[in-house]
């Protein structure tokens, strides 16, 4: 993404509206200390542009009326508070802000782009569970960690005062359970545990990722390579197709299964094309949200769905 989008017009506002404000010690002044910050058009320049020149600065681009903006939000408001000023999370409402939306070609929400040094440089949409929001942070600051001093000592900080039970949170005896019985290849059993904690908490993001995982491995383990050629014989039978989808994805071919799913839906409607579209973005749960691989299947899939 870096260099795709221009901020040099936000950065211009953004300068041109602070300078009739009395100098309070700069744009750091209001937030110093905070991680998370409410950016406005105003403050763009302050809170995002300049931050961005010490620490990875994360845009969280959201709406009061997205219902995924609130099950993301949260989630990045906790990374961002145990993260310490590792990086900074920046706010930004676009139904208040549409500038900022435009700036950085917003076509659906949530969008969340890293800035860096003033640029883009990497960015992902959608809700993605914890487990992957988490990853792509860590993978984003240990790209940084050594172009941006900062962040390893906001870490080591963390590290002195005792900062770091994000990484190693405490053990929970229900994913004990789970994890357990898959390291014995009990994948029914796997899946039933972590199917228990989603019936008492919903919204708990890493027990929907690995029951993803869990289910992918028990068709896996089961998959006939033969439904690729009956796929190919039948482009209507969609049992076979999303078998055929399966068979490739466990073969390691991965384009070609996702590249598969796309076609269904785009040739599909009604319930076929939303089981085409649910089991391609389970297959893409199983992949960092960085990988350019289910970037461009998210791509293409946008481009025949809308």
């Amino acid at each position: 993404m870096a260099g795709a989008v221009d901020l040099s017009a936000l950065k211009a506002r953004s300068e041109a509206a602070a300078r009739p404000q009395p100098a309070a010690g700069g744009g750091n002044a209001s937030s110093d200390g905070q991680w998370v910050i409410d950016v406005t058009e105003q403050t763009f320049q302050s809170d995002v542009l300049e931050r961005s020149m010490q620490v990875p600065v994360v845009v969280d681009l959201w709406a009061t009326w997205c219902q995924p903006c609130k099950q993301l939000s949260p989630v990045l408001e906790r990374l961002a508070e145990a993260g310490n000023g590792a990086w900074v999370l920046a706010k930004v409402d676009i139904d208040a802000n549409p500038r900022i939306a435009q700036a950085f070609g917003v076509q659906s929400i949530p969008m969340v782009v890293a800035v860096v040094g003033g640029q883009p440089v990497d960015a992902f949409n959608g809700a993605l569970p914890e487990p992957q929001v988490r990853q792509w942070i860590s993978s984003l600051l240990d790209a940084l960690r050594d172009r941006m001093p900062a962040i390893r000592e906001a870490e080591e900080r963390a590290a002195g005062q005792g900062g770091g039970e994000e990484v190693e949170e405490p053990e929970d005896p229900r994913f004990t359970a789970a994890e357990d019985a898959l390291e014995r290849g009990d994948y029914a059993a796997a899946e039933a545990a972590y199917q228990q904690i989603l019936d008492v908490e919903p919204a708990n993001d890493q027990a929907a990722a690995a029951l993803a995982q869990v289910r992918f491995l028990a068709r896996a383990e089961n998959v006939d390579p033969s439904a690729i050629a009956r796929a190919d014989a039948d482009p209507d039978d969609l049992d076979a197709q999303l078998a055929a989808a399966d068979a490739e994805l466990a073969a390691d071919r991965v384009e070609e299964a996702f590249s598969r799913l796309v076609s269904v839906a785009g040739r599909t409607s009604g319930e076929d094309r939303d089981r085409a579209r649910e089991h391609l973005v389970g297959l893409f749960d199983l992949f960092p949200p960085d990988d350019q691989r289910v970037s461009a299947a998210r791509r293409a899939l946008a481009r025949v769905l809308f």
